[in-house]
């Protein structure tokens, strides 16, 4: 594969949704077996785009780790920075569409996930030195070896990082130590980007401006903050956009931000200003939100452009 343009680093999994929605999982029937974790769609939806993407991750030695590796080939991500874990095995996520756009998720990841067991001398340092775009999450951060690791990816890209906060209280064992640990990361990131939840739990405010303001102060040129319905807000030191969301009607909101984070990969890759970013990354968003999936679910440019233009017309 020639150089990549984006890499990954963090959370996969093998994620179950329900083919019944608007019944609780005790309810439901059958389920539909699709590619997940954040870091991991994150990638997918980039390489949707027409970037060369990849994604450092690991999995076990199991029938599910072997579905990762070939389905993230067949979205046309590298996978030579996918590792096996020996004894761990692939984690598993159960959703429940019950309502569709605020469920809850079931993760199969104990004793403990395969991707929270890379190291930093299983990096590629020199390939994460010379990439354009490192995305990193902070669940990486919540456990050792992984936080060493990805400590260390951050500091070898050189401020070419976007980090996304990603957090998920349940996966701490320590809460006190997620926001040292995301500041610690943002130390070295060119962009952050998170939602409400995440953003308070980084800077304590849930006021989007000042939230922005806090995380430039502890080092990123931009701060992204996703308001769900309210859109998007974005703040660099010398400029302020704040872009409406785009309306659509919710299947699964699981996914959208992932689409959210590889369009935005997709805007910075091209140079794009920062409206014509935050606005193409919305409708990606809305786009997965609106169905079932969330890797399989990742559009392509003329299927966000078509949603812009409908969009316009209305």
């Amino acid at each position: 594969m020639s150089d990549l343009e984006l890499i990954t680093i963090g959370r996969v999994s093998v994620d179950l949704y329900p083919e019944q929605s608007g019944v609780p999982l005790a309810k439901v029937r059958t389920f539909a077996k699709s590619l997940g974790g954040s870091p991991t769609n994150v990638a997918v939806a980039a390489a949707r785009l027409g970037h060369r993407s990849a994604v450092i991750t690991k999995v076990g030695d199991d029938g599910f780790g072997t579905y990762v590796r070939e389905a993230l080939a067949g979205f046309g991500v590298d996978t030579r920075f996918v590792g096996t874990d020996a004894t761990l095995r692939t984690p598993v996520v159960f959703c429940e569409l019950y309502p569709p756009d605020h469920f809850p998720l079931l993760f199969y990841r104990e004793p403990k996930a395969p991707d929270l067991n890379i190291t930093r001398d299983e990096l590629d340092l020199d390939a994460i030195a010379r990439v354009p775009i490192l995305w990193t999450s902070g669940t990486a951060l919540s456990d050792e070896p992984s936080r060493t690791a990805t400590l260390a990816a951050l500091e070898a890209a050189r401020g070419r990082t976007i980090h996304d906060l990603d957090h998920r209280h349940h996966a701490w064992k320590d809460p006190s130590e997620a926001r040292p640990a995301a500041m610690a990361a943002l130390r070295h990131a060119r962009v952050a980007v998170g939602n409400l939840d995440e953003v308070e739990m980084a800077t304590g405010s849930r006021d989007p401006d000042l939230a922005a303001q806090r995380l430039l102060e502890m080092g990123p040129e931009l701060a992204v903050v996703k308001q769900g319905p309210r859109g998007t807000l974005a703040r660099s030191r010398t400029e302020r956009v704040q872009v409406p969301a785009v309306e659509i009607e919710v299947v699964n909101g699981l996914g959208a931000g992932d689409a959210f984070g590889g369009a935005l990969v997709h805007g910075l890759l091209l140079g794009w200003d920062l409206g014509r970013t935050l606005t193409f990354a919305n409708a990606a968003g809305a786009i997965v939100a609106s169905r079932l999936a969330c890797a399989d679910a990742m559009p392509v440019a003329d299927e966000v452009d078509a949603l812009l233009g409908r969009a316009a017309r209305v």
